[in-house]
């Protein structure tokens, strides 16, 4: 049931995002609720002699006000939408409803411990394009989902979150996802990515990669300024990812045989285009080592397998198969491993604070 659940999610998408490319001039939307809070909301067609939401409203009330629209918060996710007719790219349906809400596991931190910024404390100012942050590395959810008219039911359906914002994916990238793994004891979740993101003001492009594994309570943060990531990524079919920080080392290889499904994504050329393509059919396995003194693997801590990991490529071009590494220059690991409370200054100038944070 979980794993059609995670091929379903891929169509929703593209049922999802080809009615608001489309329709975005009708809707009703609420956005955020202040600049700083993560819930969105559009009414597509109000019910019958109702006036459309403009916050996030109780499930029951949603369902009278709101024939065909959604709401989203981080805890409860409620819709009901419609095909317009004009997807040509991909398979959709006529109809999809759904509702559900959400229990966190994982956000991105060790579980007792504060929450980080997925980039890093300067990832909080307007610098990089795109501004991303993994705010749910895992989750439970249960509920409910009416596609093209079948029901499916889930309790406890392993879940991820993330938000994107900012005006376009880099030029490349791709992303590996896991949180449902067999061969070790407590939750697991993964999650990788890379690109070749534009510098700001230079008209140049760089290297950027990650990775980070949730596992017994514990973050294992692998990223440039820690280390060295590196990665091998066929135009599609093959991931593989390794990296090393002072105290451990990682590798992760996926592979797919599912041909994929393609996804709009924002692009800087074409606006939002048909630019990736992701299946949740990948098989994956995931190893973590402890570091000895002279760089080496020493004793394994985590060796586990999936055949339920989301992988995606998008951008390009992908002439071939992509190998790359990615580490920080000195002066930028030293800036960001020094302590800084980003939230705690902002705090004291509220005012000053971006949007999204």
């Amino acid at each position: 049931m979980v794993r059609g659940l995670l091929e379903l999610v891929l169509k929703f998408l593209v049922q999802m995002i080809s009615i608001s490319v489309n329709f975005q001039k009708n809707l009703r939307i609420f956005g955020e609720v202040s600049r700083h809070e993560l819930v969105l909301g559009s009414t597509f067609k109000a019910g019958e002699n109702m006036t459309p939401p403009n916050r996030e409203v109780p499930p029951q009330e949603f369902r009278d006000r709101v024939s065909e629209g959604f709401q989203v918060s981080p805890l409860w996710h409620q819709g009901s939408i419609q095909d317009n007719g004009r997807t040509s790219y991909a398979e959709t349906v006529k109809s999809a409803r759904w509702e559900y809400s959400t229990r966190p596991v994982y956000g991105w931190g060790d579980v007792s411990s504060k929450q980080k910024a997925t980039a890093g404390w300067l990832a909080a100012f307007p610098v990089f394009e795109p501004h991303w942050q993994i705010c749910m590395a895992s989750g439970l959810s249960t509920g409910w989902i009416e596609w093209d008219g079948e029901l499916f039911e889930f309790e406890n359906a392993p879940s991820y979150s993330e938000k994107n914002w900012g005006g376009a994916f880099p030029k490349k990238w791709f992303w590996v996802q896991c949180n449902n793994f067999e061969g070790a004891d407590g939750e697991i979740a993964l999650t990788a990515a890379g690109g070749l993101r534009e510098l700001p003001g230079l008209k140049s492009f760089e290297n950027a990669a990650l990775i980070g594994v949730h596992y017994g309570g514990v973050f294992y943060e692998f990223v440039p300024w820690k280390g060295v990531v590196s990665w091998e990524i066929a135009p599609w079919g093959y991931w593989r990812i390794s990296a090393d920080n002072q105290s451990h080392k990682v590798e992760l290889e996926a592979t797919t045989k599912d041909p994929g499904t393609t996804l709009r994504a924002p692009t800087l050329e074409a606006g939002l285009a048909p630019a990736c393509k992701d299946t949740c059919y990948g098989d994956l396995r995931l190893r973590i080592w402890e570091r000895r003194y002279d760089g080496s693997k020493g004793k394994i801590i985590l060796d586990a397998t999936s055949n339920m990991a989301a992988v995606e490529v998008g951008g390009g071009p992908w002439f071939n198969t992509w190998k790359g590494e990615t580490s920080s220059p000195e002066l930028i690991n030293r800036a960001l491993n020094f302590p800084v409370d980003v939230e705690g200054i902002l705090g004291l100038v509220p005012f000053l604070k971006p949007p999204g944070l």
